[in-house]
């Protein structure tokens, strides 16, 4: 029996039909498009707490795909296994004229496109990956000497120098082509072995009302002042096309946080070494005190500063923490708690439902000042000040921390001064 002709294509951290590039270009090579997802073990093992949100966020997306495909005669096929497996699965079934997906820019991610590539390549099939999830693409923001920039303010210069309409141009694309099948339910939670959490999908929405007054707003965390977008443009539930667009019509100071995640990226992309190093190296000599204790009382919100420990609190509860909070949060990890910056990161990419590599890694070393584009070491965030100054009638705090201010609440954990000095020290010694 003769094997059917598809391209397939593959969503990954694009998790939408409309303004998909790869999907777009799947779509115009004439043949019917067979759509796929992969649950990879090898991703998902690594999650302890099977209450996962973002796997939940995750399959209700699909699912949400896989309705939209029913209306067009076909379905969204989902699998559980090593990606190269599927593929070489895929193509004893059929007749596979190529592969299509959008490019992601994590070390893993490249290692494993790198694989199917390479087999690919071995029996003569076509593998594409595109630029979808970023405005430019590696190679596109460069110095004039061609390297990549490690700071933050000319790499934003020179991308807002760059951008044309052409850039942030939505993708059109034809639903008609999608291979005929019968509709096939997404792999359960529970076959994956997780389950369902407090996590519901919305569509992503631009809200005017928020980004209109964003710079005005977005620094105090008992405001609803930020897009909390950072989940959607995370597993591509939106388009940053889309972002860019509404961004350059209501606020730049929003455009600018578009652009620091790009910058992250590519950072990611040049020094991979990010993951487990610090950026600037001479910051791994630095004498870490690392004690579980208090890292456990940091964890647990219970450090007696209460800006702190109302983000670590919110964090716990819903999978969220307001952005200036999570700087105030990890400063005070780092700095107060001399506690190595990567038991901080991990923490969050355990607990975030928006966590992305590249920016999570980027603003922790931000925060201990070893990374790109960091502040001097010297600086170092006053916890009471920043609550003085963001939350000044404690309307965040009380709300994630209702016994303040009773005996149930313990006193600091370091003293702000001592601390402040310790950590100061302690850097410079090690930066000699």
């Amino acid at each position: 029996m003769e094997k059917e002709k598809v391209i397939i294509f593959w969503f990954r951290r694009d998790l939408r039909l409309d303004d998909n590039t790869g999907l777009s270009r799947a779509m115009s090579l004439g043949y019917p498009v067979l759509p796929i997802f992969i649950f990879d073990p090898g991703i998902l093992n690594r999650l302890e707490d099977k209450k996962d949100r973002r796997v939940h966020y995750i399959h209700q997306a699909l699912t949400q795909i896989n309705d939209e495909l029913e209306k067009c005669s076909a379905t969204l096929n989902t699998f559980y296994g090593k990606p190269i497996d599927i593929f070489k699965k895929l193509i004893e079934e059929y007749d596979v004229r190529g592969i299509h997906c959008n490019r992601d820019y994590e070390p893993e991610a490249i290692r494993r496109d790198k694989e199917i590539f390479e087999f690919c390549r071995s029996i003569e099939l076509s593998f594409k990956a595109v630029k979808d999830q970023v405005i430019f693409d590696k190679g596109d923001v460069l110095k004039n000497d061609g390297t990549p920039y490690t700071v933050y303010t000319p790499y934003a210069k020179k991308w807002r120098e760059k951008l044309q309409p052409e850039d942030y141009r939505p993708v059109k694309s034809e639903t008609v082509h999608f291979f005929r099948q019968h509709r096939k339910e997404i792999i359960s939670l529970e076959t994956l072995g997780f389950v369902k959490t407090d996590m519901v999908f919305e569509a992503p929405y631009l809200d005017d009302k928020i980004i209109d007054h964003y710079d005005q707003t977005r620094d105090f965390p008992a405001l609803l002042g930020t897009t909390k977008l950072g989940i959607a443009l995370r597993f591509g539930t939106i388009s940053v096309r889309r972002c860019v667009t509404f961004a350059l019509q209501h606020n730049l100071t929003w455009l600018s946080e578009l652009i620091w995640r790009e910058f992250f990226m590519q950072i990611l992309y040049y020094y991979p070494h990010v993951v487990k190093e610090s950026f600037r190296k001479q910051y791994d000599s630095i004498q870490w005190r690392n004690n579980e204790a208090e890292f456990q009382r940091w964890c647990d919100g219970q450090t007696g500063y209460p800006l702190v420990d109302a983000g670590i609190r919110q964090l716990n509860v819903s999978g969220y923490m307001h952005n200036r909070v999570r700087m105030v949060v990890a400063s005070f990890l780092c700095k107060h708690l001399l506690i190595d910056w990567r038991w901080g990161e991990a923490y969050f990419a355990q607990k975030l439902n928006d966590y992305d590599l590249s920016a999570n890694n980027g603003n922790w070393q931000w925060a201990a000042g070893c990374g790109c584009d960091a502040a001097p070491y010297f600086r170092v965030f006053n916890p009471t000040l920043q609550a003085e100054k963001f939350d000044k009638h404690q309307e965040y705090i009380k709300k994630w921390v209702p016994e303040l201010g009773t005996s149930d609440y313990p006193e600091p954990i370091v003293d702000h001064p001592m601390a402040r000095d310790r950590a100061i020290k302690t850097y410079g010694k090690a930066l000699k």
